[in-house]
């Protein structure tokens, strides 16, 4: 794609990126104990029918609905231990919560209804046919689809698989992102630093954006403003194959943002390079071979809310994931005043709360400047405005994309 002069929106430059990115990029069979937040890569089917046969719902008496009268108490059925016999007329079962159903029975006298008397037992309230029966394949049936393609594994999602017998799934691999920060301030942490440098802090944030995303990070560290140094560390990124380059800094305009230079002499096809919002207006996407590239900002927020916005949706996509470019954002109500906004689109970081009556309220920071580490730790979420959006009083509806693992 021929690089775009205009700035793109928001929404324009994460359809871009998406539309780009085709996932999931391999399949791998994992053990259920490493599938909690990865991606399905195809339809799993039940390979047993759950439950297998009917089992009490209660802790009771098995026995027939039509029989009246105390009946006679002839065994035991246990979850794991079931009856073997049968429960003719005039018979009951004692059954316990998940045991099976002897057969002849159908249905549970729960035992807070029951009178006991020795080997006899007697219904103290009418006793309705299939009462506290969990059916065979109430849950699922063998070779039914129980999860699809695509979907993001939650801690209930595993559980439904092991439950259906699956010991390992197919999953869409972990893209491998590639993390680059660049700036001649820039030191790492701990690391003695000169009396103008500060400590490099942009790509920690970032690297944990990939992680919640379920991809794959690998940090290249850090480098000065220097091209040959720049063009060496894209080098080591496509001589490890990863399948995203994000890089940090250097994106804009200035004589000491090289990054763009760097890409473009190690052979980037840039699609485009310039977002209409604020924070974040220089970012790049393009290609390298098969290596996506996605540069961020240098700016701490800048980068943080970037990321939130395209390396989540850019990382789930390669994953598989068809909810990738879904909108994440949800109404709220504002918390406090708003001021007329600018010809950018605005991501306003923001603390939540809920009203007397359960209502999200955001309340805009007071501060927002885009170099500002602990108010964006301080922020559950970002107040989304329009460019041109009229000034707001508190109470107005806000849209909002919370800021999640």
């Amino acid at each position: 794609m021929t690089e775009n002069n205009n700035p793109l929106s928001v929404d324009e430059a994460l359809r871009a990126i998406l539309a780009q990115a085709k996932g999931p990029l391999a399949i791998e069979d994992a053990p259920l104990s490493q599938c909690f937040g990865r991606t399905l890569a195809r339809d799993l089917l039940a390979r047993r029918t759950q439950p297998p046969k009917p089992l009490s719902a209660m802790d009771g008496y098995a026995l027939r609905a039509a029989d009246r009268g105390p009946l006679r108490v002839i065994g035991e059925s246990a979850a794991g231990r079931g009856f073997d016999g049968v429960c003719g007329p005039g018979e009951a079962v004692r059954i316990f919560t998940g045991a099976p159903l002897p057969q002849g029975a159908d249905t549970v006298l729960v035992q807070e209804e029951a009178r006991r008397d020795g080997d006899a037992v007697e219904a103290m309230a009418p006793v309705g046919q299939g009462r506290n029966v969990r059916l065979a394949g109430i849950d699922f049936r063998e070779g039914e689809t129980i999860l699809a393609k695509g979907r993001r594994l939650s801690p209930a999602d595993v559980a439904l698989a092991a439950s259906a017998d699956h010991a390992s799934l197919p999953l869409a691999s972990k893209p491998r992102i590639a993390v680059l920060a660049t700036g001649d301030e820039l030191v790492a942490p701990g690391a003695e630093r000169g009396p103008d440098q500060i400590v490099a802090s942009n790509s920690w944030s970032v690297l944990g954006l990939i992680l919640a995303a379920g991809g794959e990070a690998i940090d290249l560290g850090a480098t000065s403003d220097r091209l040959d140094e720049i063009e060496a560390a894209i080098g080591r990124a496509r001589a490890a194959g990863v399948d995203v380059l994000v890089t940090i800094g250097g994106a804009s305009v200035g004589d000491r943002d090289l990054v763009r230079g760097a890409l473009a002499r190690e052979g980037m096809d840039l699609n485009f390079w310039r977002v209409n919002m604020k924070p974040g207006k220089p970012l790049i996407h393009g290609h390298i071979g098969p290596m996506t590239v996605l540069g961020l900002p240098g700016n701490p927020v800048s980068a943080t809310v970037c990321g939130e916005i395209f390396l989540k949706p850019l990382i789930r996509a390669l994953s598989g994931d068809p909810l990738a470019g879904a909108d994440r954002c949800e109404p709220a109500t504002a918390g406090a005043a708003l001021p007329k906004g600018g010809p950018r689109q605005e991501f306003l970081r923001a603390t939540l709360a809920l009203d007397e009556e359960g209502r999200i309220v955001a309340t805009a920071q007071p501060d927002q400047d885009s170099s500002l580490h602990r108010v964006l730790s301080q922020s559950q979420a970002l107040i989304v405005r329009p460019a041109g959006a009229p000034a707001g009083v508190a109470g107005d509806k806000v849209s909002i994309l919370r800021l999640t693992l």
